[in-house]
């Protein structure tokens, strides 16, 4: 089925509106994680290693999930996926707040609330995808932006509601507002198929499509049937002989009739066994054609170089990229500034910052006179260097200067899908992006985990954020020098590969 051409508007601004919305009630507590990662330390008393990776897994386990999420939103679509999704982050948070111990949040708040925001991205991005094309890059700059305005409420809003309620109460209300998420998803109208419809077929050619088969060399459905009549024949001539005698002496009419009767039962019932067991035998082979197809389409992407260099750069920057949002609070602490110097949680400066970020590259990467990958190397070598430049902070001013630019540059999230795009084309963009997020994933993972651990050992942030800096900058200069020669390879359209055809055996039903 081919879907109709990309309106870049109409709908789509509906779509982008509450995609927004749920990005926004989704990613709100996970990424202002900082702020309860601080009441988790004081109240079950782990280390920050073990204690950070609550927060880890619930941005990485979703993203860890990407091809499962690429795979659900392509099978069912994105609206059953996001409302199904809603119950998952909703119930998750929930939960949460009856959690007597560390691994308990490890379930419910890591894994649950990270599956299902790495379903409901996974949905909200592809459709978004499928609505827009030319204002591509401004529809994901606006979508994307929801998960920072809602870093930046839900840092205050948390704080607030934990000074009122305690931790408890707060992660009951943010779990009861996430429900909204089912309204938001019951707007998502997919985009419906070409406006000319196919003809519809005759019933003689609507009855066959049951049987369609990979040419091979096989029996057809008559031999099949066959085949069933000798060995039912066999069976037939035993339960005869088993019979009681009786039968001769019946009325030779009463005879016919119910010989009749009996042998219109048994053509029926052998045809449908025939007809049942050759319908599972045919599926079977057209799903192992498709693992197939899978399995080489994913090779396929790994020899373009820029793919592979992506893969990379993506990783290490969610290593090193992704722990300042989650330790930043924790940073300032440790290095004894005052609380009453905080004007603002820094936590809340980077998701406003972040916002900016992804709204203004996302502008960007509309105009046809700016290399996008380009700029997304930029934000990569810029942000390590910051990152670097922490261990130097001292003070809260210096502190918010920092998160803010790390925010600004966290935004290059909303060019990403551009940049696969252009890399791989937009057919295959959702296996890609699944692949490229499960390695998203994996760096969110270990990224705040690995900074704690540091911390646990030196007593000091300074070799963790150096460490995070170098990650950060090793991807950007791998996808710098993968990109340099053939990136004009990758900006052309590449010609779309031909679809892939199969001969087909038709079971007649004459």
């Amino acid at each position: 089925m081919e879907l109709k051409k990309s309106p870049d508007g109409g709908w789509g601004w509906v779509i982008v509106f509450v995609s927004f919305f749920t990005q926004f009630l989704c990613y709100g507590s996970p990424l202002a994680v900082g702020v309860l990662y601080i009441e988790w330390l004081d109240a079950f008393g782990e280390g920050k290693g073990k204690t950070a990776w609550v927060g880890s897994l619930a941005s990485g386990v979703g993203l860890l999930a990407s091809p499962v999420c690429s795979l659900c939103v392509s099978s069912f679509g994105a609206r059953p996926v996001t409302i199904f999704s809603g119950f998952l982050v909703a119930g998750g948070l929930m939960l949460s707040s009856f959690a007597p111990n560390i691994c308990f949040l490890f379930f419910s708040y890591g894994i649950v609330v990270g599956l299902g925001c790495g379903l409901l991205y996974t949905a909200t991005v592809t459709i978004t995808c499928q609505y827009f094309d030319s204002r591509r890059g401004l529809a994901l700059g606006l979508i994307s932006t929801g998960s920072s305005v809602g870093l930046f409420i839900y840092a205050a809003l948390q704080r607030l509601l934990i000074e009122i309620y305690g931790l408890d109460g707060c992660l009951l209300i943010v779990g009861a507002l996430a429900l909204n998420i089912l309204a938001c998803g019951s707007l998502m109208r997919p985009l419906q198929s070409s406006d000319c419809p196919l003809p519809d077929k005759t019933a003689v050619e609507n009855i066959p499509e049951r049987y369609f088969i990979y040419n091979e060399k096989e029996k057809s459905l008559e031999e099949n049937i066959c085949i069933f009549e000798k060995s039912y024949s066999n069976v037939e001539k035993c339960k005869s002989t088993l019979a009681n005698g009786d039968w001769k002496q019946e009325d030779p009419l009463h005879k016919n009739s119910t010989t009749m009767a009996h042998t219109k039962e048994t053509e029926t019932y052998k045809k449908k066994v025939v007809e049942q067991t050759y319908l599972c035998k045919q599926l079977a082979k057209k799903n192992w054609q498709l693992y197939r197809s899978y399995c080489g389409e994913t090779l396929a992407l790994f020899k373009n170089k820029v793919f592979s260099a992506l893969f990379i750069a993506i990783l290490l920057f969610d290593i090193g990229g992704f722990p300042p949002s989650l330790l930043m609070e924790d940073v300032a602490r440790s290095s004894n500034v005052k609380e009453e110097d905080f004007i603002m949680p820094l936590v809340s400066i980077i998701g406003i910052m972040t916002a900016v970020g992804k709204l203004l590259l996302g502008i960007l990467a509309d105009f046809k006179w700016i290399n996008t990958l380009y700029l997304y190397v930029a934000t990569l070598i810029i942000m390590g260097l910051a990152l670097c430049a922490i261990p130097f902070a001292k003070s809260y001013a210096t502190l918010a200067i920092l998160s803010g630019i790390l925010g600004f540059l966290t935004g290059n999230w909303s060019i990403f899908p551009y940049v696969t795009t252009k890399t791989v084309g937009i057919e295959k963009l959702a296996h890609a992006y699944g692949i490229l997020m499960f390695f998203a994933g994996l760096g969110n993972s270990l990224g705040p985990p690995i900074v704690g651990w540091f911390y646990d050992w030196t007593q000091t942030y300074d070799t963790a954020f150096y460490f995070s800096g170098l990650c950060v900058l090793l991807g950007g200069f791998i996808l710098l020098l993968a990109a340099l020669p053939p990136w004009d390879t990758c900006h052309k359209q590449l010609p779309k590969p031909a679809p892939t055809t199969y001969l087909y055996k038709v079971a007649s039903n004459v």
